[in-house]
């Protein structure tokens, strides 16, 4: 899915980081979430999953752009 078809809820410019390679959230169009961060090894996730590691600020900025 191209980055073009997401929702960006987070890393708009407000905080301290605003570009592409900042831990971000975006929403998809069927409303799901695809979660942008830094590749963590805490443990290892089943085949076809990945852990990514983003701060609680970034997590509070999506909750708040989806009002909730």
């Amino acid at each position: 899915m191209p980055r073009e078809e997401l929702t960006r809820l987070t890393g708009n410019g407000n905080g301290e980081c605003g570009g592409d390679d900042c831990p971000n959230v975006y929403r998809t169009p069927s409303g799901s979430f695809v979660i942008q961060g830094s590749a963590s090894s805490a443990f290892a996730p089943p085949g076809g999953e990945a852990l990514v590691e983003i701060p609680e600020a970034t997590l509070r900025e999506a909750v708040r752009a989806l009002g909730w």
